[in-house]
């Protein structure tokens, strides 16, 4: 019985050597070079526009032909620059009763309140308070209060006057920002609430999302392969250089070369391909991080670098193992 057991064996693993067969010669000037293709990562925003400063009325100012500047008083030039900083609310910039304005370092923004009402001003969700200071404290209620909690905790100023016709300024200082807004009472109506877009944080969190696009693009090689369907019956021989790849392997429709890590800081030897008739046929193919991607099946090809003494690493598919020979290698 056990020597039947051992001839059995013996009779498999022949069988399984036997299944893959010896690489036939190819001959040199069948191989073509494949043609690399530029391949970019899909970024889920394209930034069209960056963030510029909000422009401001009274910015644009007519060229003087004079060479000398207009002598303008201390006064005059604080009337203006006010004037000139402070943005008024739009119907445009309504959101059901929140009036939202484009946040711009150094603007100056209304607010309308009335008596008997609170108007509340609210912050950047995750915003920290720091502090609250107002012109007039004695006509003017200022209070504070926070909505939420954790990450999205949100902090609100509230600001009430006791008489109409009257003005103040009101300064928040937060851990991310300072604010300048310019209050004024008045009858017959007032502002709810007010807040802020953040056009630089806007572009900063889309900047960040494609970078981390771009990142996962650069682990990965392609989407959709099933671990089942690969073939790993490739034979690499010729030269041994640092650049020689690590494995190659398919999945039915295209060939995936995997070159050291370190392939980005040595030169990258361009790709010859000899077509699955064994003539010469058009190839592209892709560097993706790490890894060459043809695009179609091949019988072999070389990586070829140098011009007189080259070195040539040789890539053959060999004959699809199944049984023993995949499992004992061959």
């Amino acid at each position: 019985m056990i020597r039947f057991i051992l001839a059995g064996s013996a009779l498999a693993l022949t069988t399984a050597c036997a299944t893959t067969t010896e690489l036939q010669p190819f001959d040199e000037a069948a191989f073509v070079a494949a043609v690399p293709l530029a391949d970019e990562p899909d970024r889920p925003v394209e930034i069209v526009e960056t963030a510029i400063a909000l422009p401001l009325p009274g910015q644009m100012k007519p060229i003087e032909t004079s060479l000398e500047a207009p002598s303008v008083s201390p006064r005059q030039a604080i009337r203006e620059g006010r004037e000139h900083a402070l943005i008024e609310p739009s119907v445009d910039g309504y959101v059901n009763a929140i009036q939202i304005y484009p946040y711009t370092e150094g603007a100056l923004y209304r607010l309308y309140a009335s008596p008997g009402q609170v108007s509340d001003i609210a912050l950047q969700p995750g915003e920290e308070l720091v502090s609250v200071s107002a012109g007039d404290t004695v006509r003017w209620v200022v209070g504070d209060t926070v909505s939420g909690s954790g990450p999205t905790a949100r902090a609100h100023v509230l600001v009430k006057p006791i008489s109409a016709g009257i003005r103040t300024n009101l300064m928040i200082a937060t851990d991310r920002r300072t604010y300048h807004l310019e209050l004024e009472s008045v009858d017959g109506g007032y502002m709810a609430a007010l807040s802020w877009r953040y056009p630089a944080d806007e572009l900063a969190e889309l900047t960040a999302r494609n970078g981390r696009a771009i990142a996962r693009g650069a682990g990965s090689i392609e989407r959709g392969l099933v671990l089942e369907g690969l073939n790993f019956d490739y034979r690499l021989s010729g030269d041994d250089p640092d650049w020689k790849p690590i494995r190659v392997f398919d999945d039915g429709r295209q060939v995936y070369i995997q070159m050291p890590a370190n392939i980005a800081t040595t030169d990258m030897p361009p790709l010859f391909v000899l077509g699955e008739d064994g003539d010469a046929e058009l190839v592209n193919y892709r560097v993706r991080g790490s890894y060459y991607v043809v695009d179609r099946l091949f019988r072999a090809a070389e990586l070829r670098l140098g011009e007189r003494n080259q070195t040539v690493v040789r890539i053959a598919r060999t004959q699809r193992r199944t049984g023993l020979a995949a499992l004992f290698g061959g």
